[in-house]
């Protein structure tokens, strides 16, 4: 090839970089106290949280406006009331208004509580990489019940990270994710071409892998992640919580997210790498077919894989039945 080789600059140093905290929040003010408490307690101490408020009808408001008043670094947006996916989609479309899409991202639950190094960790394990490339790291958890008392580490992930991986399953546990200066000004681009999602950390994990960018995830555990009647979505390690799944599976959501997240990934795979597109493209051809033996043989052809055993029944169980 010719031309002239270009060197990539070296990294952010870890220790200088600004962290834009993103924190969806709804009727929070039960618990919204720790985790705040626990941003404040960070190492490293160079962030800004955007809590975007999505209609609380508690004191979550009175709880930010007093951490916003004693610590400072934190800014209150009115949310879109969509839901806390699109909430956390707003707050990424938010990031350049104010700065922040010129620093690195983490993303925050309202109700857990974060160990002391849960920022400096993930800033050291990307130290690594050039600054050009997008970067994603993420973590295990800490399972907690409702007291914060420890039950369980969430499940390992022994298998690569990627994007035949990412189509299939989320291993990015957004309360766990920092993303790099590159894999913030990808997300922020990417946030205008989608309209609909899942859920924002399956996404970024998609078009972070999609994009060939670099994927770490620390089997340290870094997040006290609290277990109540009110989570989101909540922790899929339990014989029940894989039985509600699998239920799920049957009943057609998962084939339902999967049309959410292809028709989000397609308005961005012009960045995505060749390889990675044409992956999304056999994909949505494999889940078409209407011949339960040739899904299966592109399922296989595609190389899609989960993390473990009951998952990777379920994803050809889904392929079977037309269900993925």
């Amino acid at each position: 090839m010719g031309g002239e080789a270009v060197t990539a600059r070296p990294p952010v140093v870890a220790s200088q970089a600004r962290i834009a905290i993103l924190m969806a929040v709804r009727n929070g003010a039960a618990h919204l106290r720790e985790q705040l408490d626990s941003i404040a307690a960070q190492t490293h101490a160079n962030w800004h949280i955007l809590a975007s408020d999505d209609g609380s009808q508690d004191h979550s408001r009175v709880i930010l406006s007093e951490f916003a008043a004693r610590d400072g670094g934190l800014t209150v947006l009115e949310g879109p009331q969509a839901g806390a996916a699109a909430n956390f989609l707003f707050l990424i479309r938010q990031l350049g208004q104010y700065g922040d899409d010129e620093g690195w991202t983490a993303f925050s639950d309202q109700d857990d509580v974060w160990y002391p190094a849960r920022l400096e960790r993930g800033l050291a394990a990307l130290s690594h990489v050039p600054e050009t490339t997008p970067a994603l790291f993420c973590s295990r958890l800490t399972i907690t019940d409702p007291q914060l008392r420890p039950l369980r580490r969430s499940p390992s992930r022994p298998r690569p990270p990627g994007f035949c991986n990412a189509l299939v399953q989320n291993i990015a546990a957004g309360n766990t994710i920092l993303l790099n200066l590159a894999a913030t000004r990808l997300i922020v681009a990417a946030a205008v071409e989608v309209q609909d999602l899942v859920i924002h950390d399956w996404w970024i994990y998609q078009i972070v892998s999609g994009v060939g960018g670099v994927v770490v995830h620390d089997d340290a555990a870094l997040v006290l992640y609290r277990q109540h009647s009110g989570n989101q979505i909540g922790a899929n390690d339990t014989l029940r919580a894989r039985g509600k799944r699998m239920m799920m599976v049957l009943r057609g959501q998962f084939r339902l997210w999967n049309d959410i997240n292809i028709r989000a990934l397609q308005g961005s795979a012009h960045r995505f790498t060749p390889e990675n597109q044409a992956l999304l493209e056999g994909f949505a051809r494999m889940r078409d077919s209407r011949f339960c033996l040739h899904r299966l043989w592109r399922l296989w052809r595609l190389g899609l894989y989960r993390q473990h055993l009951p998952g990777s029944c379920a994803l050809w169980l889904s392929a079977l039945l037309r269900r993925l």
